[in-house]
């Protein structure tokens, strides 16, 4: 089963996967798709407040940061890592519970990450917006590293996330029944 949706100007068939007895998602997986990655990071800074540093967790939404970066000739963004590097000096760390991912996880920055955040205008992006969830541990790990949280934005939200005032999207990801029709 697939579902047929334009993201960015661009079609694409995205395949449907349970997540529970009577829940499908629509699998959007930006890895390999460079033009959807370009489109989209151009049309997200369109509609982006002003910011001083772009921050993501690992890892799906790791090209399109990038590639926003690129385009708005920033140096450098701030990925928050799923595991301690050796090179990471004093982590700080917060919990996230997503829907994608079957346990609880962990997102960590270490100390040069800290020090880009503090006293900056941060955008966090994400590819899918659902519950929310990652958002707020990103949220409160730019809260940690004394970072100013100005916007949230990512290429879908998926489901009641559409319902939210406080994100950027651009467009809506319907969520699916057992067989497959949009709820």
């Amino acid at each position: 089963m697939f579902y047929e949706m334009e993201i960015a100007g661009l079609k694409r068939k995205l395949p449907l996967f349970s997540v529970s007895e009577d829940l499908k998602i629509a699998a959007f997986v930006i890895f390999g798709d460079v033009e959807v990655t370009v489109a989209a990071a151009r049309e997200l800074l369109k509609k982006a407040p002003e910011f001083d540093i772009l921050m993501t967790a690992e890892a799906k939404s790791i090209p399109l940061i990038y590639e926003m970066a690129r385009q708005s000739e920033r140096n450098d963004y701030i990925v928050a890592r799923k595991g301690v590097k050796v090179y990471m000096a004093n982590p700080i760390v917060e919990e996230v519970d997503s829907i994608t991912t079957q346990y609880t996880q962990k997102l960590y920055l270490g100390q040069d990450e800290v020090d880009k955040i503090k006293g900056k205008k941060v955008l966090i992006i994400d590819d899918v917006i659902s519950t929310g969830e990652s958002l707020k541990a990103l949220e409160r790990l730019a809260a940690k590293a004394g970072g100013n949280v100005v916007g949230k934005m990512a290429i879908l939200g998926e489901g009641d996330a559409m319902d939210r005032n406080d994100i950027i999207v651009l467009d809506r990801l319907p969520v699916f029944d057992k067989e497959g029709n949009v709820k």
